[in-house]
């Protein structure tokens, strides 16, 4: 049996390793959305990924005692991909619109995470009090966005597409919500699987409708939709998947926060962007909030 110290070192690298694949999709996505509309570019990637934890879940499958069903919980399971599905193709659409309509993979990254920060404030809805420390992390995000985005501007308004990113995170708060309600409920790769197909089966009809059919602009895009389909929505998703097993939450959270600082180093070394000094300010401040949102409340802890 594996050593828990080891196996906490193992599971800690594969959410790093997923953080990491996340973070340069954001470049893939960035180059994807010169090609193809973002509708197109869910629909192929979400296709891809449905194909792969698809094989995935069979494979899992054929691992099983004999006589036992294939799907666990299939009418909770087709209420959670729906349900949860929805939630994660908007949210995806307005990412991919946003990284189209913004001039910084950093800035879509760190945009995109000030999730961690969304997710515990929404706990008051469902009775979770958020203390000093959080109220503190938000408003430090606050001041990192406006050194992110608003620093140095004539004027004090987001862009277009930083608002896309910011409503872009406040989805992925719903959908992480909505999935924290059901995967005690399911089987994970199941739920991730009906999650894509759902996503996959929306997008192709919003592509079907509102945007053009150019197999020469999907050509141009494959490598980025193969990327973000297999490597983002398959393999990364697994990784945290088997990550996250018999992991300190903490450790795990702090590891994926590290998303946003992968997509600011993908977009300087592959695409050659830069930041200013106040840009990087505000990015650090910003992951600084990220990662305090998840640090344990040291009163709570004691109690």
């Amino acid at each position: 049996m594996m050593d828990l110290n080891k196996e906490q070192l193992r599971n800690t690298l594969l959410l790093l390793l997923g953080s990491l694949i996340w973070g340069t999709a954001f470049v893939a996505q960035s180059v994807g959305s010169d090609y193809v509309g973002p509708y197109t570019f869910l629909a192929a990637r979400s296709w891809l990924a449905v194909a792969f934890l698809g094989a995935l879940v069979l494979l899992l499958g054929s691992r099983r005692p004999k006589g036992t069903p294939l799907w666990y919980a299939p009418k909770t399971l087709l209420k959670a991909g729906v349900c949860c599905g929805s939630v994660l193709f908007l949210a995806s659409v307005a990412q991919q619109m946003g990284i189209g309509n913004t001039d910084s993979t950093a800035k879509a990254g760190f945009l995109t995470a000030l999730y961690v920060v969304m997710v515990p404030l929404f706990g008051v809805f469902v009775g979770r009090r958020p203390g000093a420390r959080l109220w503190g992390c938000v408003a430090v995000a606050v001041a990192g966005l406006y050194l992110l985005c608003l620093a140095g501007r004539d004027s004090l308004s987001l862009t277009g597409g930083e608002w896309q990113l910011l409503l872009c995170a406040f989805l992925f708060t719903l959908q992480i919500m909505a999935v924290n309600r059901f995967s005690p409920l399911v089987d994970g790769v199941q739920m991730s699987f009906m999650q894509f197909l759902a996503v996959a089966v929306i997008s192709t009809v919003c592509a079907v409708l509102f945007e053009p059919w150019d197999p020469a602009a999907l050509r141009g895009a494959a490598v980025s939709i193969a990327y973000c389909g297999i490597m983002s929505s398959g393999v990364a998703y697994t990784l945290q998947i088997v990550g996250q097993k018999n992991l300190e939450p903490t450790i795990a959270s702090l590891a994926m926060c590290m998303e946003s600082v992968f997509s600011a180093l993908a977009g300087w070394l592959i695409l050659g962007q830069t930041l200013s000094a106040a840009e990087l300010a505000g990015c650090a401040l910003m992951f600084g909030a990220i990662v305090a949102a998840q640090l344990p409340d040291r009163a709570k802890a004691k109690s």
